[in-house]
């Protein structure tokens, strides 16, 4: 399957597009704020309505600074008539401006005001004094520099020091108001916003389709599909998580081709052990009909002795196959089981009633405790009574030389349980132990489909098999 690549001709990954974003989010401010400067120039060039033509010669307050100072270093020495004249001459280039002069003396000398009454209202003529103190002054150069209105002021000889007086130029609120850009403040916090709201949706979207697709992912785990295997999932971009899609989607693959060999193995193997316990029942009851048939022969104590014990392994041997066939049916799922609710004591005392004789003659001592209201699971009866001939069987077979059986009911913190106990060696150390493993698979195997609990403990000592129902399943109590 095709990776998707990256422009650059690398897979695409997670951690590399996420430094993409930081990276962004650290160049805001070297390449943003320039970004913004030139953004908001323009914007004011586009929108903000061009000045008058006459305004242009007031535009370049830098420029008008630097002549202004070069204007009073020039008239410095210079007679108060020649002073007159030269700020005459200015006037004329600059129309629109205030211009006087204060001599040496603090007297106000040579007021050049522009002819339109609503300037010269802005440029505040009328407060101009005649004669200038200290506190006047101060206040003047106050209002300079608050630019209110914007006022150019030069000592003559552009020095403070030269006692000469200064030159002064006023320009009207309107003709600045014209090439003043609006306050940055409020552009800079909504751009800074802007992009912070920016940075955290893209970060937002970055973590939620991850989430998105780890959910899907998780999902598909979770839930698997009709065989019981989860279902493949759609492969997505060619990054960690895609790639995790990927080796997801292959081992479902290989999962569902190793549970369909795991059925066809299994269902060859119970076919095989079907054939197989019904083609040796037949050679069986032949062998034992002609051992009973030769059994009444005459023949020695020793002849008779070997075809006791040989009907005895026969015996055992069809009983093998009879529970090798009950395994066979029971794990493929060929056996019905009719769960009704039941008296189990009742049937544990009969099962045990039927084999009563058969411990009597082996010698067990037999120890039944089995007193009390009837105790009410949903079982199937005739099942149920198997599992107690499997283990009723599996002391005699195999905890022969204990010569004990138990069979009590307790009480526990689930409900009342029956116990099933013997004196043997334990299921290890008893000899043919490995011939019980069949019939206790069937036992659980039934356990199980009636939704029963068992637990075994074995020693030397012997073995105890409990067997219970869950409280939800109990129905003792209706």
């Amino acid at each position: 399957m095709s990776r998707r690549r990256s422009p650059f001709g690398r897979q695409q990954s997670l951690l590399s597009r996420y430094l993409l974003i930081i990276v962004a989010a650290l160049l805001f401010i070297p390449v943003g704020i320039p970004l913004t400067f030139a953004g908001y120039s323009l914007f004011n060039l586009q929108t903000v309505e061009k000045p008058p033509e006459e305004y242009k010669l007031y535009s370049n307050i830098g420029a008008l600074e630097e002549q202004w100072h070069q204007e009073a270093l020039e008239l410095s020495g210079q007679t108060p008539a020649a002073v007159d004249r030269r700020l005459e001459e200015l006037s004329g280039s600059y129309p629109m401006a205030s211009i006087f002069w204060v001599d040496g003396q603090g007297r106000t000398r040579m007021i050049h005001t522009p002819e339109d009454p609503q300037l010269q209202e802005q440029l505040g003529i009328d407060r101009i004094p005649p004669q200038w103190s200290a506190p006047e002054a101060i206040a003047f150069m106050k209002e300079a520099a608050r630019q209110d209105p914007l006022a150019i002021v030069a000592f003559v000889g552009d020095r403070a020091d030269a006692g000469e007086g200064f030159l002064v130029m006023q320009i009207p609120e309107k003709i600045t108001e014209a090439y003043r850009f609006q306050s940055l403040g409020s552009w800079y916090i909504f751009m800074l916003l802007a992009f912070f709201a920016l940075f955290v949706a893209v970060s937002w979207l970055f973590f939620t389709g991850i989430r998105k697709r780890l959910l899907r992912l998780q999902t598909a785990m979770s839930f698997p599909g009709g065989e019981g295997l989860p279902e493949p999932i759609a492969p997505g971009k060619g990054d960690e998580i895609g790639r995790l899609e990927e080796a997801f989607n292959r081992m479902v693959a290989e999962l569902s081709v190793s549970r369909r060999r795991e059925a066809e193995e299994e269902g060859l193997r119970k076919r095989l052990v079907a054939d197989l316990s019904h083609d040796l029942r037949t050679p069986l009851t032949v062998i034992r009909s002609h051992l009973h048939v030769l059994g009444k022969e005459g023949l020695s104590r020793r002849g008779q002795e070997s075809i006791q014990l040989m009907d005895e392994r026969i015996e055992s041997l069809s009983g093998l196959i009879d529970n090798l066939l009950s395994y066979n049916l029971l794990s493929s799922g060929r056996v019905t089981l009719n769960p009704e609710r039941k008296d189990v004591l009742r049937i544990v005392r009969e099962s045990a009633a039927a084999w009563y004789p058969l411990w009597e003659k082996e010698g067990f001592e037999v120890d039944i405790s089995l007193e009390g209201e009837p105790l009410y699971w949903i079982v199937d009866e005739s099942w149920f009574r198997r599992i107690l001939d499997n283990l009723f069987q599996n002391i005699v077979r195999h905890a022969r030389s204990g010569r004990y059986v138990g069979i009590d009911i307790v009480v526990r913190e689930e409900g009342q349980a029956i116990v099933i106990s013997d004196r043997g060696r334990g299921m290890d150390s008893s000899p043919g132990s490995a011939g019980a493993g069949l019939g206790l698979s069937i036992v659980d195997l039934l356990l199980k489909r009636m939704e029963l609990v068992s637990e075994t403990d074995s020693s030397a000592q012997g073995t105890t098999v409990t067997i219970l129902q869950l409280p939800e399943r109990n129905l003792n109590k209706i």
